[in-house]
């Protein structure tokens, strides 16, 4: 059975965008990507979320 995706497809391409290997996942897929690329794509959206939650906090 798939595992399904936390991050939604659109904030994936903008990491990858971001960290510039979206071409890579253009030709190949998401599978084409190296190891080290999804580990930083995963390190980077948990920095993305500990930054909003952080603003959320500090704007109550």
């Amino acid at each position: 059975m798939p595992r399904k995706g936390i991050m939604s497809p659109r904030l994936k391409e903008e990491i990858a965008k971001e960290l510039g290997f979206y071409d890579v996942v253009e030709r190949e897929g998401w599978g084409g990507i190296k190891a080290r690329d999804a580990g930083n794509m995963v390190k980077r959206a948990i920095e993305m979320a500990e930054r909003a939650s952080s603003e959320q906090e500090r704007n109550k």
